[in-house]
């Protein structure tokens, strides 16, 4: 009784949550505690993960020292981003003909570390152009158990925690693993982790933290579902649906915060022997980003999800602008220059993964969020696919220009989800 209460108290301190959650089953309520906290723990370390296996940075590096072409480092991030969104679609049906969803999430998460094994193993092996393609085809193959966990996830965060505090549980996730992704930061900026063996060891325990994941996770009280076989998650749900079409629209608008990044290092000058140093400051900037904010953004989504998609369109702008209007007047390359704008940046990113996933899980049925998911993130996996085709084309008219236009996208987003209704009053 005593490890009962705690765990009550410790939920009721993360999420303020006091009474019992309205919107679950009386027997989700008596395991909501516990299972919060399986999520916040399972999620901190899935969340670490990512960072030990950054493909902007960590794969992108490796490659290099393996002498593998350029062409398979410029493929990892939208073989990663493409892979983890598009599938889900194909997934939906599966996960809601699932009494206990649990284990969707459970093998996603154990494929990712698997996946990530074969990475170590293929960079302890092989050089050149075969470890290019042997890492291209390991990352593909975890972008697909990565989408099987993102499609399964807010269902079941929706049968498992109550409405109104499911933010403050995956803020905390994003908040506290944002401290191992600090220290793995300071590490690559320091030098401490630029050789291949100590990059190789990072990948390996991403491997081993996604496994403990999938093992801590499989321990969640879930209330059986009404599996149904034939459901299958379509392009109907956008069916006279204005809500759910607005927020894609909001969504699709504020990957401007996502795709903004790259173009602040390329302000700050990352090229040549400082290109490692420069990507290790993004990592810093947003770790750091995310440990202060994640958690207040998770809380404020609770209260006002929409309020939150607003207010972060508005900031990302404002880094953005801010990035271009320092160069501009010449100090793009101060040592804390575009840190700086890109930390402003990553607390406005890190508030709309908060907003958009609360919203998202809120608006959606109970019997529908897997669907509702998978479309969502079909859409934007395709715009994403499209702005990356797009990316050399826009590079042609600079970083600068490019910032301004991602600007007035955000600022766009959050005019249109100024008319988004509350998610309570969906």
């Amino acid at each position: 009784m005593a490890q009962t209460n705690t765990t009550r108290k410790a939920f009721r301190k993360i999420s303020g949550a006091e009474a019992p959650a309205e919107d679950l089953p009386e027997g989700a309520q008596e395991a909501e505690a516990a299972n919060g906290l399986r999520h916040a723990a399972s999620l901190s370390m899935t969340k670490i993960a990512d960072g030990l296996i950054d493909p902007k940075l960590v794969l992108s590096w490796l490659l290099t020292t393996l002498g593998a072409p350029a062409v398979y480092a410029g493929a990892l991030v939208p073989i990663r981003e493409a892979g983890a969104l598009l599938p889900q679609i194909l997934y939906a049906g599966w996960v809601q003909s699932l009494a206990q969803r649990r284990w969707a999430w459970v093998i996603g998460s154990a494929g990712q570390g698997v996946a990530a094994a074969a990475i170590v193993l293929a960079a302890l092996t092989l050089e050149g152009a075969a470890a290019g393609i042997a890492v291209c085809a390991a990352l593909a193959v975890l972008a697909l158990f990565r989408a099987l966990c993102s499609v399964s996830y807010k269902d079941i965060l929706g049968k498992t925690v109550g409405e109104a505090r499911r933010g403050s549980i995956t803020g905390l996730a994003g908040s506290a693993s944002s401290v191992g992704v600090l220290v793995f930061a300071l590490l690559l900026m320091s030098g401490v982790l630029q050789t291949k063996g100590a990059v190789i060891a990072a990948i390996g325990l991403a491997a081993a933290l996604w496994m403990l994941a999938a093992l801590l996770f499989s321990t969640l009280s879930e209330v059986d579902s009404e599996g149904e076989s034939d459901l299958r998650a379509s392009f109907g749900v956008l069916k006279d649906n204005p809500v759910l079409w607005r927020f894609i629209i909001v969504r699709g608008l504020l990957v401007s915060t996502a795709l903004a990044p790259p173009y602040f290092v390329i302000l700050g000058g990352g090229e040549g022997e400082g290109a490692l140093g420069q990507l290790g400051a993004l990592v810093l900037a947003s770790a750091a980003a995310s440990f202060l904010s994640s958690y207040v953004w998770g809380r404020f989504s609770d209260q006002s999800s929409r309020r939150v998609l607003m207010i972060t369109g508005v900031i990302g702008a404002a880094a953005m602008l801010l990035a271009v209007g320092l160069a501009q007047i010449g100090l793009a390359q101060a040592v804390w220059a575009m840190p700086s704008a890109l930390f402003v940046l990553m607390i406005a990113y890190h508030g709309v993964r908060q907003g958009r996933s609360t919203y998202l899980v809120d608006i959606s049925p109970e019997d529908k969020r897997s669907a509702y998911a998978a479309v969502c993130n079909t859409v934007i996996g395709g715009l994403l696919l499209l702005a990356g085709l797009a990316g050399g084309g826009a590079a042609l008219i600079g970083p600068q220009a490019v910032l301004i236009l991602y600007a007035a996208l955000a600022v766009a987003a959050a005019a249109v989800a100024k008319g988004l209704p509350e998610a309570q009053d969906a």
